[in-house]
């Protein structure tokens, strides 16, 4: 690296870093200093500013406040005080944020419901927030209530977007509220530190846990991300992720929201309409999952793919192996990746766009920024611990799991969940010194001598066979390297009288597809021990709606040919070929005839 790059990625750096804390410099966890003085300040100051775009619909701040204001009367009239809980179940649309802005005017906590769930795991998720109350969408509305007819407690759920019967309607009572500003003696005593949301985590191994989400986390957030793409109010941010969560519901959002810039909303991702939404908004910066960036890399070219006014993006999970391909394909100016997790105080942005890093920490950030990589064994899934009882960081370019030191530091806060028990397993006790506490990711992680930190994988989708480690995320990148596969899932599977776990792939391919010339085109990309033994083509990957891949049932019906309808096949090492698998040969597996 050239003096001048070296001096060019310190002042990126630190530039983004200095906007950031100045605009942090009043955001302490007791102080009044909330999300409601944010938005309603800009709102005062820039009322004809266009806050939300969506479909036909154009919004300015003055609509979106007033439209918050009539939430807000609304829930004061029906009893609702500072610390009572709303869920909230309704699709991407305006009303979505009118509905959050005006409940936490009153210091209410909003119950942000995935909306892909269903039956029981829907009636976890309301049940475990003690939801006073249901805003739900009419669209939705026939989900709540049949989740819900065999919940002990029943929040009754008022619904928006037309009566539905069974349901209060919203709709009418909101059109009788006031859109005039709520006296703020209503959350008299509310301060940052306290609750905004609960966001849930995706459920992806069991039930979701609710995960408290403070004002203070809130802000951070949202003027992090501000700070990182110096975000103004002539920008247009394209948000097609789920307001439910953090990152379409709560960064995306910010970025707009804290400057006077305007949200461009989308119902549902759609890949045909991306790059036609992007011209047609005048978008200039969009957030993204990675598997948002590889549906539309795997999409066929389109007219305005190149045709548009972005500047930048951020987002996470944007894998290294298609990280180039996709910002010349499209011509996008600046990555900015990001690394955090909704319920964790582990957050970092790569501000200079370095590919397949995550994030940066030089060494002159350390003791403001406390993140920290430590040796990790992954069969027992626990840091190691040295003969003083410590844990030990790693070394540059070494895999470990990433910590956050946990303190009252507003950045270094760890909310928890709703259930005590959830919060102290993601905590980690005298890890340096006797008394410490750190908080866990669950992620593997490298750190190079500049400070960039490079994501390798989950905990527990690592795995262990032939005696070494496998990641999971690296094995799906270099079979996504390979033109024909559109989509990889990676995971381990145990086979009898074998140690450790052997790497299967469930995959989405193109037509054309060859197995047996896949061992092929994996020589020298993988060693022998990292490469899928076991192949599972499927129609379509099952993902959150999030876009995280799920693993849990994959792995639960291994490579027997009696439980798995889709076409499977296993690695013939003698020839380095993937054939067929039927039933004769999965025994031969088992019962110790082939050697793998």
């Amino acid at each position: 690296m050239s003096l001048f790059e070296a001096v060019s990625r310190e002042a990126i750096y630190l530039g983004a870093i200095g906007r950031t804390l100045f605009r942090l410099r009043h955001v302490k966890p007791d102080s009044p200093h909330t999300v409601n003085e944010i938005f309603e300040d800009v709102a005062a100051r820039k009322p004809r500013n266009t806050a939300v775009l969506f479909e036909e619909r154009v919004l300015t701040y003055e609509d979106l406040s007033q439209g918050a204001n009539r939430y807000a009367h609304w829930a004061l009239a029906q009893g609702l005080r500072k610390g009572d809980v709303v869920a909230l179940f309704m699709e991407s649309r305006p009303e979505y944020l009118m509905a959050w802005l005006g409940l936490v005017k009153l210091g209410a906590v909003v119950a942000l419901i995935n909306t892909n769930l269903r039956g029981a795991a829907l009636a976890h998720c309301i049940t475990i927030a003690e939801a006073k109350l249901a805003v739900v969408g009419s669209e939705l509305a026939a989900a709540y209530v049949e989740a819900m007819a065999d919940a002990g407690t029943k929040p009754a759920p008022w619904i928006t977007g037309g009566p539905v019967h069974g349901g209060e309607d919203l709709d009418a009572a909101l059109a009788e509220a006031s859109s005039m500003p709520v006296d703020i003696a209503v959350r008299q005593g509310l301060v940052a530190k306290d609750n905004a949301f609960y966001i849930y985590t995706s459920g992806t191994t069991g039930l979701p846990k609710a995960a408290r989400f403070s004002h203070m986390r809130m802000l951070y957030m949202m003027y992090g991300f501000a700070g990182a793409l110096d975000t103004r109010e002539s920008d247009r941010i394209y948000d097609t992720l789920p307001l439910y969560h953090s990152t379409g519901g709560v960064c995306a959002v910010g970025m707009a929201l804290t400057v006077g810039g305007a949200l461009v909303i989308r119902r549902k991702f759609s890949v045909h309409a991306f790059w036609q939404d992007c011209r047609r908004y005048d978008i200039t910066v969009f957030q993204y999952i990675g598997e948002l960036c590889r549906y539309l890399l795997n999409a066929p070219p389109g007219p305005h793919e190149r045709d548009h006014r972005i500047r930048a993006i951020t987002g996470n999970g944007l894998r290294p192996e298609i990280w180039d391909a996709f910002q010349k394909r499209f011509a996008i100016p600046r990555i900015v990746e990001f690394y955090g997790a909704t319920e964790g105080n582990v957050s970092m942005l790569n501000y200079d766009g370095k590919p397949g890093a995550v994030g940066r920490i030089p060494w002159y950030m350390r003791g403001l920024i406390k993140t920290r990589i430590v040796r990790f064994d992954v069969e027992s899934e626990m840091p190691v611990r040295g003969a003083d009882g410590f844990c030990i960081e790693c070394a540059d370019g070494e895999t470990g799991e990433a910590l956050g030191a946990v303190d009252d530091e507003a950045g270094r806060r760890f909310e928890g969940y709703t259930h005590s028990a959830d919060s102290e397993k993601k905590l980690l006790r005298d890890v340096f010194e006797k008394g410490d506490v750190w908080y866990r990711t669950g992620d593997l992680m490298r750190r190079d001598a500049h400070g960039y930190f490079t994501f390798v994988d989950r905990i527990g989708d690592t795995f262990r066979w032939k005696g070494e480690n496998v990641s999971t995320g690296e094995v799906a990148g270099v079979l996504e390297s390979v033109p024909e596969i559109a989509e990889a899932n990676v995971y381990g599977v145990g086979v009898p009288g074998q140690d450790g776990r052997a790497g299967m792939a469930a995959l989405v391919v193109a037509p054309g597809f060859d197995a047996q010339s896949l061992g092929a085109a994996l020589a020298g990309k993988l060693p022998a021990y990292a490469r899928p033994l076991f192949l599972r083509l499927r129609p379509e990957m099952e993902i959150t709606g999030t876009f995280k891949q799920r693993k849990v049932d994959l792995v639960r019906d291994g490579f027997d040919p009696a439980h798995v309808a889709d076409p499977l096949y296993w690695f013939d090492a003698q020839n380095g070929r993937y054939q067929s698998l039927d039933a004769a040969r999965y025994r031969d597996i088992v019962e110790g005839r082939v050697k793998l």
